[in-house]
C-alpha cells in the first residue's frame, strides 16, 4: 500500500555532544528579566536540549549585562557542560538598573535573591565546546522568555513565550505527521516536556486523523471518535494500528488502537468521505465575540503557535473570578504544511487544552493550577466532526461550552470557526475532575498523576 505523506522536518540540530545532548539555534529573540530589568537580549541564542532534562537557553557573553552582577568567589560544575563561574545579583529586582549606574547603594535590609543566578562556562566539557563564551540562567528566578513573531514584525502579531518551553509548532507537526510502519500501521516521534511528560488524548486524535487521511488518498476525515483508556509516556513512540471496516465509492471507515510499550492506550473509529456538492448547507453562526488582537495571548508553551482568550477569561488561579462555563479562544499556526490531514489533526490537538477550565470557571476555589496535585483530572474521550477543509494557519476560534459537571465527570460541547464566520467543526470532549483520596496526600507527583 502506497501511503501519502508529506516531507518535513523541525530546523535539525546543529550541535551534538558525546552524551547525546542537542544544541539547536533559537530562531526567536530571547530575553532575560530580573523584575523589570533587562539583564540580557539576543538573537543567537542556543537551545540545549538532553534526555530526562528540561532545556536550557545559553545566551552569548556578549549579549549579557555582565556589569549587572558580581562573580562569585569558586567557580562550580554546571551539570555536564563544563566547568562553569558563577554569578550573583543581590540587589532588589526593581533597583537593578540604578546600581548599573552607580546609583544604588547597598544597605542590610534590602533583599537578597540573585545568588547565583548566571553561570558562564569557562571550560567546556568535550564535545560541548560549541558553548564556549556562552552563559545560562537560572530560570526559576530569573524571568527568561523568546519573542513570538508569528512571521510578522506588526506589533499585534508579536508574543511572548515563557522558557522553558515544550518546544515550537513544528516540533507538533512533526510529532502530528505519524510515519507509515507496515501495511497498516504507523509510529510516531517522541517529544517530552519533562515538567509533564504525558501524551495529550487530542494529540492521539489528531494523531490518528493524520493516520487515516494518509490511508485513504483523495478522502478526508469527517467524523472521529476516540476514548483513552491509560496513560501514554510522552518519552516513547506511539503505535497506531488501523483496520478498514468499511470501504466504498465515497465513504471508508477505519477503527484504529493507539498502543505503547505492548499496552493500549487509546480506541478509536474514523470516518472519511471524499464529500460531494452541496444540496442543502448551513451552520451555526460563531458566537458574537471579539476578534483576536482585541483578546488576549495565552501562553502553553508553544512557539509559532498564537492562543489569543476572549476576556482573558482563562486561568488557572482558584482564587479568579468565577463566570460562565464558557471559554473562547482565538488559535493559529505560523507555519503549516500544504497538507490537509496535517490541518485538520492541528484543529483536533487543541480541542482538549481547554474544555476542563470551562467546567470549573464557575466553581470558586478550584483552578487547574491544582490539577495532578489535588485534583485528579484528564481527557477521558472526544469525539469530533470536520465540516469543511481546515486552515490552521488562519485564524480559527474555539467555542467552549461545559454543558455538565457532576459525579466526577464533566462534558463540553465545543464549535471550531473561521475567522470569516465559517463553522470548521464540532466537537464533545468528556472528562474527570476527582479529588486524590486523602491517603495520597501528599505522595502525588504531578509529572505523571492523572
Amino acid at each position: 500500500m502506497t501511503v501519502s505523506r508529506v516531507e518535513h522536518a523541525s530546523p535539525p540540530a546543529r550541535w551534538q555532544s558525546d552524551d547525546g545532548a542537542a544544541g539547536r539555534p533559537c530562531p526567536y529573540r530571547a530575553r532575560a528579566w530580573w523584575g523589570d530589568t533587562l539583564v540580557a537580549q539576543s538573537s543567537d541564542c542556543i537551545r540545549l536540549e538532553r534526555a530526562g532534562r528540561v532545556p536550557v537557553l545559553y545566551f552569548p557573553r556578549s549579549d549579557v549585562r555582565f556589569g549587572l552582577f558580581r562573580a562569585e568567589d569558586e567557580p562550580r560544575t554546571s551539570q555536564a557542560e563544563g566547568a562553569a563561574m558563577v554569578f550573583s545579583l543581590d540587589v532588589p529586582r526593581e533597583t537593578a538598573t540604578a546600581r548599573e549606574t552607580g546609583s544604588w547603594r547597598a544597605s542590610p535590609d534590602r533583599p537578597q535573591g540573585g545568588r547565583g543566578v548566571l553561570w558562564s562556562l569557562t571550560d567546556p566539557s568535550p564535545g560541548y565546546e560549541w558553548l564556549s563564551d556562552h552563559a545560562a540562567f537560572d530560570d526559576e528566578r530569573v524571568r527568561v522568555e523568546v519573542v513570538d513573531t508569528m512571521g510578522s514584525d506588526a506589533t499585534r502579531d508579536t508574543t511572548v513565550k515563557r522558557f522553558p518551553n515544550w518546544g515550537d509548532a513544528l516540533d507538533l507537526i512533526d510529532v502530528l505527521d505519524v510515519r507509515p510502519d507496515g501495511d497498516r500501521s504507523f509510529v510516531s516521534v517522541a517529544l517530552a516536556d519533562e515538567r509533564r511528560p504525558i501524551v495529550e488524548g487530542s494529540q492521539m486524535l489528531g494523531q490518528a486523523i493524520v493516520a487515516a487521511t494518509r490511508l485513504a488518498p483523495g478522502r478526508r476525515t469527517v467524523s472521529g471518535h476516540m476514548v483513552f483508556t491509560r496513560p501514554a509516556d510522552a518519552h516513547q513512540p506511539l503505535r497506531f494500528e488501523l483496520e478498514e471496516q468499511s470501504g466504498g465509492k465515497t465513504f471508508t471507515t477505519h477503527s484504529v488502537q493507539v498502543e505503547q510499550g505492548g499496552r493500549r492506550r487509546a480506541t478509536g473509529t474514523l470516518l472519511l468521505d471524499v464529500t460531494s456538492p452541496d444540496v442543502i448547507r448551513h451552520g451555526t453562526p460563531p458566537p458574537d465575540v471579539p476578534g483576536p488582537y482585541e483578546s488576549e495571548p495565552l501562553d502553553m508553551g508553544v512557539t509559532g503557535r498564537d492562543i489569543r482568550v476572549v476576556d482573558g477569561a482563562y486561568t488557572d488561579d482558584p482564587d479568579a473570578p468565577v463566570g460562565p462555563p464558557v471559554l473562547d479562544a482565538w488559535v493559529r499556526f505560523r507555519e503549516v504544511p500544504e497538507d490537509p490531514a496535517l490541518h485538520a489533526g492541528l484543529l483536533a490537538q487543541f480541542t482538549g487544552h481547554l474544555p476542563i477550565a470551562a467546567a470549573l470557571r464557575p466553581h470558586a476555589g478550584i483552578g487547574q493550577r491544582e490539577a495532578h496535585r489535588t485534583l485528579s483530572t484528564a481527557i477521558n474521550a472526544i469525539a469530533i466532526s470536520l465540516h469543511r477543509e481546515v486552515r490552521a494557519d488562519r485564524w480559527m476560534l474555539y467555542h467552549h461550552l461545559s454543558t455538565f459537571a457532576g459525579d466526577g465527570m464533566t462534558h463540553a460541547e465545543g464549535r471550531v470557526h473561521g475567522e470569516g464566520g465559517e463553522l470548521l467543526a464540532s466537537f464533545a470532549v468528556d472528562a474527570m475532575v476527582r479529588a486524590f483520596p486523602e491517603s495520597s496526600t501528599g505522595n502525588v507527583d504531578d509529572r505523571t498523576a492523572m
